[in-house]
């Protein structure tokens, strides 16, 4: 049930103490910073409140996000910059020590795999880990489903069918990809980024706060307000990117608060 009177947002607001937002299409569109994300920032703190932010989008490292933030004048500390591949890099640490990979990914995707100590294989690898690849290249996709159907563990980072870009256009994502392997091979990847449990229970650990003082902002039913489904977590969806209000009769994922923009947020804190 979507929360709607003003009083009874701004109530349940009170006991947030900490933000989780989205990036594109949540604070910024492509090369864009949305006019109410530094306002809204600075309410955050003004209110004794911290945030984060977490994004799906798996074809960029830890870096360039830090980098383009402050371009956009938009003060983060690297702890406080979660990426999915982050989710996927602790599991992995967890259950397959030592196991060799094959990424079909961007070469800054592989490269913070490298930087974790992880050992990319290109001839007899034991895992195929597909993101967000903006360099896909049809070698890549036979490598990758020719190991899918031999029989290798293969995981996804983050399932976003698509990626807004500026002018209101949409490129595809890494679920997209995974719909095409699986019309190859059959197969479909476990995912690690929103809106699996496992970046849940990392959004948690990572924070150290409670559920009921976490409230996820984002722009995706499907991936952002999803991840915060039948939990303890509220969710916050805005209209300023890739969701519009029809979007939400249709769908049986309902956010908890709903906002034009975070700039509308900021007026409830």
């Amino acid at each position: 049930m979507i929360k709607k009177d003003l009083i009874e947002i701004k109530k349940h607001l009170e006991k947030i103490k900490v933000f989780i937002l989205d990036m594109d299409g949540t604070i910024y569109l492509g090369n864009d910073l949305f006019p109410c994300t530094l306002p809204f920032l600075n309410k955050v703190k003004e209110t004794k409140r911290d945030y984060y932010f977490f994004t799906n989008n798996s074809s960029k490292s830890v870096n360039v996000y830090l980098n383009k933030l402050e371009k956009m004048k938009i003060p983060i500390q690297e702890d406080h910059m979660m990426v999915s591949t982050h989710v996927i890099m602790q599991y992995l640490k967890q259950h397959h020590l030592n196991e060799t990979v094959y990424i079909v990914g961007t070469s800054a995707l592989l490269e913070e795999f490298q930087k974790q100590g992880f050992v990319i294989d290109e001839k007899d690898p034991d895992i195929v880990i597909l993101g967000f690849d903006t360099s896909l290249t049809y070698e890549k996709l036979e490598k990758a489903c020719m190991w899918i159907r031999h029989g290798k563990t293969y995981y996804g980072i983050n399932p976003d069918l698509n990626c807004p870009i500026e002018g209101g256009e949409f490129i595809p994502d890494c679920g997209s990809m995974a719909k095409l392997i699986e019309a190859s091979t059959g197969k479909y990847p476990e995912f690690f980024g929103k809106p699996s449990h496992r970046t849940l229970d990392y959004i948690i650990e990572k924070t150290g706060f409670s559920g009921e003082e976490i409230a996820i902002v984002g722009d995706r039913l499907y991936t952002d307000i999803a991840v915060a489904d039948k939990s303890d977590v509220t969710s916050i969806l805005v209209l300023s990117g890739e969701t519009k209000e029809k979007d939400i009769l249709e769908s049986k994922i309902k956010p908890d608060i709903l906002v034009e923009d975070i700039g509308v947020l900021s007026t409830l804190l």
